[in-house]
């Protein structure tokens, strides 16, 4: 098995193989625990348009993402798993559009398969892959709004290298240095000082609860043309 480790939307452009798409904090943390909550599906969309659109074609539809990290006028949630923990999402389907995430799973046009990928679900990601035994895979970190590397995404791809290889990991000391060390610490903004309607500082423990879903998200082509992402259990 080659695995790669790559950098946001031209690494999502250069994917091969089985690919795992990584945003930490917080699109695909988020999008777990949506499911957890009872979504059947999730729809990433890179266009913040379309995803309106989808809205006003879909009433029933749940709007939820950001830009810059703020929700949208007219969505119904930013992209936090922290303001969506007590949510009833059964049997819908969420419109989810974010600056880093979806745009990753929009663009990996050359991948065999795409899963999302976060700490929350790392075990599930590791046994789904062991299950399916690529020859490839490719595990594309997105990074801040999809434009500079971001530690936690970086980490969090290196830790599934790990695990894939069968080497121990501390994962202790990767939440320690994302507190302390990191500058993804300011970007949350851990002081709670900005954006808490819509990016509670709280998110950091929730997108660091490993192994918290024992399911992958994948993503897979709609009837309509669209990407849905759908719930594998890895149990």
């Amino acid at each position: 098995m080659n695995i790669s480790v790559l950098q946001l939307i031209e690494g999502a452009k250069q994917a091969r193989g089985l690919t795992v798409i990584i945003d930490v904090f917080r699109a695909f943390s988020t999008a777990c625990y949506a499911m957890e909550r009872g979504a059947e599906a999730i729809i990433p969309v890179g266009d913040i348009e379309e995803a309106y659109r989808l809205k006003r074609e879909h009433p029933e539809y749940v709007l939820m993402g950001e830009r810059g990290g703020v929700i949208q006028p007219g969505f119904d949630y930013g992209n936090s798993p922290t303001l969506i923990e007590n949510a009833d999402f059964t049997g819908k389907t969420i419109v989810h559009t974010t600056s880093a995430g979806t745009q990753g799973i929009v663009n990996a046009v050359y991948a065999d398969e795409v899963i999302t990928g976060s700490f929350v679900n790392a075990g599930a990601i590791v046994e789904y892959i062991r299950r399916r035994n690529p020859q490839q895979v490719s595990l594309v970190c997105m990074g801040w709004n999809a434009t500079e590397p971001a530690d936690e995404d970086t980490l969090c791809a290196e830790y599934l290298k790990s695990q894939l290889e069968g080497k121990a990991v501390d994962f202790s000391e990767i939440v320690r240095y994302l507190r302390e060390e990191s500058g993804t610490g300011s970007f949350l903004d851990l002081r709670g000082e900005a954006h808490v309607s819509s990016a509670p500082p709280e998110d950091f423990d929730r997108c660091l609860h490993l192994d918290r879903c024992s399911f992958v998200l994948k993503a897979e082509p709609a009837a309509n043309g669209s990407i849905v992402l759908r719930k594998i259990l890895c149990e």
